[in-house]
Formats: C-alpha cells, structure tokens, sequence
C-alpha cells in the first residue's frame, strides 16, 4: 500500500512565486461562469431547497469590490483584518479581498466571549473588524473602548435599532468601486502571511500562527498530489466547521479559490445532516464526532426493526473482512461479487438517505476516531480516510486516502518528511511548515528546532511507513505508579459503548484510571425507548440502574483490549450534552481537560474517595 511520493523539491517547484490571487485569478479567467459558491434560500429541510449562487467570476468582482474597500480605509500589506462570521459566502470574498492588499485576513471563533476578542484583537493589532450580525457585534462593542488601534467596525446585517457609533454596514466598504486585481496580484508575494490562525488554547492563552502564501500553495499541492484526481474542480463540498479552524480553511477556503470546485455555505454545523441531502457532497471533512453522529443516527434508525438491523449489520461484518482482504491485496473476484450485492441490497440505500452517495472522498481528523467506525464507513462504500495534520503544517501532514489503513493516519504527504524523535515525538519538515507564532521567538524556538517542527504528540511509525498518534506529549496520564497512558485511545475506545457519546479518561498522579462518560443524545434514547425507559430525560438515564449497567457492560468489554493498568476502574455517568465551542470541548470537539476537571471535581474526586 503506498500513495504517490513527490519530493520537497518538486512540490517546491510547483508551489514557488505563486499566490492564492494569483492563483484565484486564473480560474477565473478560464471558467468565470462556473458557480463557486451556494447558500440556501428556503429553511432546511423544505419541500423544495432553494440557493443563492455565485459564480467564479461574481466572487472576482466582489472581491475586487473588498479590496477597494480596503485600499479606501488604507490598509497596508502586512495589517490584520478580523473576521467574526458564520460560514456564509461573504467570507470567501472579503478574506480574498484582503489577500489581494496583502492585508493578512484573521478569523475567529464565533463562540469568542468579549474578552477573548479583546485578547485576538490586541495581540493581532487589528485595525479593522468584520462581524456578521448583532449578537456578534455587541461582544465587540462591549470592550470597544479597550481597543485603541481598532479603526474601524463593520457590520454584515444591519442590528434592530440602527447602528452603534462608528459602525458601519459592510456595504459601505464594498460601494468604493473595484480595485484592478490584476495590478494587485503580481505584487503579492510567497512570503505574505495568508492568515494568523489561533489554535483554539486547551492548554492556555492562543498562539497565533503564522501562514505564508507559500505555505498554504504548498499545502494545496500537496492535496493535489495525493488525491490523485483530475476532475477537482468539478468536485462540491459542504463548508460548516468554522474557518478560523486550518481543516475548514483549506478545504473550503483556499482550496477552493485556486481549484474552483463548488462550496454550499452551511451556517450552522448543526444542520449539516440536512445539507448532506440537499447537497450530496464529493468531498467532505468532517471531525470524528460529525462521523461518529451519522454512524449512530444510522444505527438508531435500522434499530427499530431488529430482524432488518441484524441482516445490515451482519452484512457490514462481511464487507468489513472483504475491506481487510482488500487492503491486504488478498481480495477475490467472489468477494468483490459479494460486496457489490451488498451495496447493491444495502449499503446504496443507507449512502442515499444521509446524502454520502456521491463522496469520492471522506476526510476526518483534529481527534482520534475509533477505527471500528471508520471500517463501517469503508464497508459501506464511503472512503473514509483519517489525516493528520496542525494549523502548524497549514493542514496536510500524513494522509493516504487510496490506501488508507484503520488505526493509522496515513503516510507522509507528498513533500513532507516525517520521523520520530527519541522519545517518540513526530516531527516533520516540508514547504507547508508554518513561519512561526506571532509576537512569541521563544515559543517558536521551541517548536522549530533545525528545520524540523516539533508536534508535541507522541506517534509510531509501522514497517510501511504509516504513522499511528499514540496522544498528545502533554497529555499523557502519568499515575501514581509511574505508568505512562494514553487517554486519547482509551476515549476513543469508550466512544464505541452504543450509549456514550463523549469521554475523558482521569488518571494523572493517581492510582487508577477512572472516566467520565457522556450519554450520546442520540443513541441513549434509541436505547431507552428500546428497554422500557421512554421519554425518560438524559440526566434521569445516567442515574438509571439498568443504565449504569448496560454502561459497565461495555466498559468491561473496553477493558479487555488494554493492559490491566490502563483499563476503566471506576467511572461517572453523565447526562448533559458536551457541546462543541464550550469550556469543555474546542469547536472541533477536542476535549478542554482543564475545564472538565474544573466542572467535574466533585465527581472526580469523588470517584478517589476510598483511593
């Protein structure tokens, strides 16, 4: 199993003098009416979903309208412009505008509380601010007075009540007329910053990285090589996590502005099920909980027939071994008999009804995912690849999507360089390597250590070169005893009890492992409409005797896969959702330790009492 293996120096070569404008730039002169852009019109699972559409050449005039926009307000190369909205079109062409001033576009977590902002804005030292609405718009106005290098305040909708003083409606920076994209592209150069992306701060303050036009052509190319597609711009794509995440700013961002293929604006992540269906996507990503909900919803749904839940998920187990037998290159022509009657009977129709019937390639990452679900996905015909990567490597790091291996993820990328440091350490170096964080030389001489970027996480590299992310460096459990453990595949291993939905191994400095374990919203009341317990709320099931049972069950079958210091001793059921963008998980699911030992202490502590 190998993907192809293109050098630093050829990628270099592809990626050299370029930019995403001038890139932008060529598509659009060579398929302007081709749409680039969608956002839906009537509600969500109407009878008749209708959109909004913008073409490659309706994106250049409103992006040369932005960077007029710009030029009026004087925005120099190398200025911060921030960015406070949901995934809509208007991001697309204001970001680009941006890039076309050589300004360095910022995004920002829309979940940012009044001093967060405060925070991103003064370390960016931005001078103009973009939010989408009022609720937005008040979180800036609230610490307005804070900010004394801030100018000026833009607003996409225009707030009930009028607007505040010295804000405007985006529609003023967009009535300057349209700057000549053509005179301000060949002056873009490699070495201008695309955008500071700032990691999401489980570990403290955030750091602002800093990614070249370089880096992400770069970064591009890489993807490029190792799709090994040819059609790419005909491709559609769904954008729904947020774009101050690197994943979501290079699939649907960059990505698209130099391919051309179309994106549906998805606002909401939640509505994301509904989008699959209207759209039918050909490419998606997706952080292992988008996947992990499908898979449940999926499971939830064939449960309520027992006799036809039985024969799918006896046909999954046989797809799952044809799978196996051919990544292992031992398939037979009857086995591939058998798995297209299957899809054929089963699985089409289960691919139909989530709207994954037109993937070509589905991506996951940002987190671990139980390798379980990610062969059910490949036995049910989605290609479902895990990647690896940090807003550090502008994204793409290790990928093998034409050969992916359950449990691993991936193979280096084309034009990276990937090897272990002596304690485990991966550590990488390729043209896609970002130039630093910004305002820390300390941080950044620490994470770039003779031209290799440090990760922080802890990985094994197998015979055929695939890499397996073992957790991070700073966040493996040391007991009591001394014994190193990973939390992330014990968590994920958890994931797979069919009611839980969410989970966090405890253990550091103490004498056993212990965990806190979620009940999935989705699936736990599958279960309990299933055993008698309908209508019963998620907090009265985590205290549900037959509950807690059924729990203990699948921590004891977790429990025999890992070595006796390692397995679950204790642990707490929780009834209350952990949502994404919280003081307990990142906006890409990722648990927040720090909060949920904060929230959680008694209940930890409480499972050390006769400890």
């Amino acid at each position: 199993m190998s993907s192809p293996r293109a050098s630093i120096d050829q990628l270099h070569a592809m990626s050299e003098g370029r930019t995403v404008p001038m890139e932008f730039l060529a598509v659009a002169a060579e398929r302007p009416n081709d749409i680039l852009l969608r956002s839906m019109a009537s509600t969500p699972g109407a009878a008749e979903a209708t959109w909004n559409t913008w073409t490659i050449g309706d994106v250049r005039t409103l992006a040369a309208r932005a960077a007029a926009g710009y030029q009026a307000l004087d925005v120099e190369p190398g200025e911060r412009v921030m960015l406070m909205m949901r995934n809509r079109p208007d991001f697309h062409w204001l970001d680009l505008g941006a890039q076309f001033v050589r300004a360095t576009p910022v995004s920002i977590y829309n979940s940012s509380s009044a001093e967060e902002i405060h925070y991103l804005a003064s370390h960016a030292e931005a001078r103009v601010i973009i939010v989408e609405d009022a609720g937005f718009l008040a979180k800036v106005m609230e610490i307005r007075n804070e900010l004394p290098l801030v100018e000026h305040i833009f607003v996409l909708e225009a707030p009930i009540g009028g607007l505040p003083d010295g804000v405007r409606l985006v529609d003023e920076l967009l009535a300057n007329g349209e700057a000549d994209l053509d005179t301000l592209a060949d002056v873009t150069s490699p070495d201008d910053l695309a955008t500071l992306i700032y990691t999401s701060g489980t570990t403290g303050p955030p750091k602002g990285v800093m990614v070249s036009q370089y880096n992400v052509i770069y970064a591009i190319n890489i993807l490029r090589e190792v799709l090994e597609e040819d059609d790419l711009h005909t491709w559609k794509a769904v954008s729904y996590l947020p774009m101050a995440h690197i994943a979501e700013r290079v699939t649907t961002h960059y990505q698209a502005m130099v391919i051309g293929f179309e994106v549906t604006c998805c606002p909401d992540a939640a509505l994301l099920a509904a989008y699959l269906r209207e759209v039918h996507p050909t490419m998606m990503f997706g952080v292992p909980r988008v996947y992990e909900k499908i898979y449940a919803g999926v499971n939830a749904a064939l449960s309520a027939d027992p006799e036809k839940s039985k024969a799918f998920n006896d046909g999954v187990a046989a797809a799952m071994e044809i799978k196996r037998a051919e990544r292992a290159g031992t398939i037979t022509d009857e086995q591939r008999e058998t798995l297209a009657f299957l899809d054929a009977v089963a699985f089409a129709q289960v691919r139909g009804l989530v709207g994954l019937d037109e993937i070509r390639i589905a991506i996951t990452g940002a987190a671990p995912i139980p390798a379980e679900i990610l062969e059910w996905y490949n036995a049910i015909g989605v290609n479902l690849a895990e990647i690896y990567g940090l807003s550090e490597t502008t994204g793409p790091l290790t990928f093998s999507p034409k050969a992916n291996k359950p449990g691993f993820v991936g193979q280096a990328c084309p034009g990276m360089e990937v090897k272990l440091g002596d304690d485990g350490e991966v550590l990488t170096r390729g043209g896609n390597i970002f130039q630093g964080y910004l305002k820390a030389p300390e941080k950044t001489a620490e994470a770039l250590i003779d031209g290799w970027f440090h990760t922080g996480d802890i990985g094994i590299l197998d015979e055929d070169g695939y890499l397996k992310i073992v957790d991070r460096k700073k966040e493996l459990i040391i007991t009591s005893g001394g014994k190193n453990i990973s939390p992330a595949n014990l968590e994920a291993a958890l994931k797979m009890i069919p009611v839980v939905g969410q989970a966090c191994a405890i253990g550091d400095n103490r004498k056993f492992i212990s965990a806190l374990l979620v009940l999935d919203p989705e699936a736990a009341p599958v279960w309990a409409a299933a055993n008698g317990k309908e209508g019963m709320s998620l907090a009265d099931l985590a205290n549900d005797p037959d509950v807690i049972a059924a729990v203990q069950a699948g921590v004891n079958e977790v429990n025999t896969k890992f070595a006796q210091v390692e397995q679950i001793k204790k642990f707490t059921l929780l009834g209350e959702e952990w949502m994404p963008d919280s003081d307990l998980l990142t906006p890409t699911s990722k648990l927040k330790r720090r909060g949920i030992h904060a929230r959680y202490g008694e209940q930890i502590e409480a499972m050390y009492a006769d400890a």
